[in-house]
């Protein structure tokens, strides 16, 4: 969508202040632990762009609460499993080799969006480690929602999700769906024998630039929409429109807890 249009759909600009009054009204509260997935072109014109949103977030959550946003590398994977787009197999060797390490203060995120993108670099946020899966988060909680983040279990426990699950944070979901909903890929973690693959990913280990293999389970989003909507039904959540954007606002707990048993019942069911 075109700037313009974007204007022309709007009566009024969405705005910082704007924006933290609708994240009041939405449910958003001082103090609270939020994992934020969001499509900045969904709001229509922003005055400020990403940077306005994100001081929006602070100021409803304050600096005793915490924001945490999935700041993903798929492009650091291995090459053989690509598909959006893939490279030739002969390339496969190559990029293993040459993959840029991992590193928490440069590596860009890839397809998480320009507020995602924005908030990586903004002042007093940190960043885990994981090469493929990682996060950022600000506030109270930061740092120990990124301390542990097991190589083997990006999304798993002792991952940055499982750390808002503890902390019985909260989902913000700014104009996308459940396909975009990470904290599923926790409740995945409860499926009875899921399906292991082998994962690569360059990363810096005892100082060198290494290709580092190791074995995870299959992640897979392709249900989370409907899994989403089915919890959506049973459970309670706050909806309101921002600027052009569907926005939910749910807690994670309720979450997985629910989309455990819902994968496990699926799982068996196959």
């Amino acid at each position: 969508m075109s700037e313009l249009k974007s204007i022309e759909q709007l009566k009024t600009p969405n705005t910082r202040t704007s924006l933290a009054i609708d994240f009041k009204k939405l449910g958003l509260e001082k103090g609270m632990v939020v994992i934020v997935h969001s499509s900045l072109s969904s709001f229509g014109w922003i005055c400020g762009g990403p940077v306005a949103v994100i001081q929006a977030l602070m100021d409803v959550v304050g600096e005793e609460g915490t924001i945490v946003m999935p700041t993903q590398t798929g492009d650091n994977s291995d090459p053989s499993s690509w598909q959006n787009p893939p490279v030739p197999e002969e390339w496969w060797p190559i990029i293993r080799n040459e993959m840029p390490a991992y590193d928490p203060k440069v590596t860009p995120t890839r397809a998480m969006g320009k507020i995602v993108e924005t908030f990586r670099t903004y002042p007093n946020v940190k960043r885990s480690f994981h090469p493929a899966y990682s996060f950022a988060a600000w506030g109270k909680h930061a740092e120990y929602v990124l301390t542990e983040q097991p190589l083997e279990s990006g999304f798993g426990p002792q991952s940055p999700l499982a750390k808002i699950y503890e902390l019985d944070g909260y989902v913000l979901l700014l104009g996308v769906g459940h396909d975009s909903n990470t904290s599923l890929h926790l409740a995945e973690h409860a499926i009875d024998m899921p399906k292991m693959v082998r994962k690569g990913a360059a990363m810096i280990e005892d100082g060198e630039r290494v290709w580092k293999t190791f074995e995870e389970i299959e992640y897979n989003s392709d249900v989370f929409e409907e899994l989403g909507k089915d919890f959506e039904v049973k459970h309670q959540i706050n909806l309101l429109i921002i600027g052009n954007a569907d926005c939910k606002l749910m807690s994670q707990r309720y979450l997985v807890n629910f989309g455990r048993d819902w994968l496990q019942n699926k799982h068996s069911n196959e």
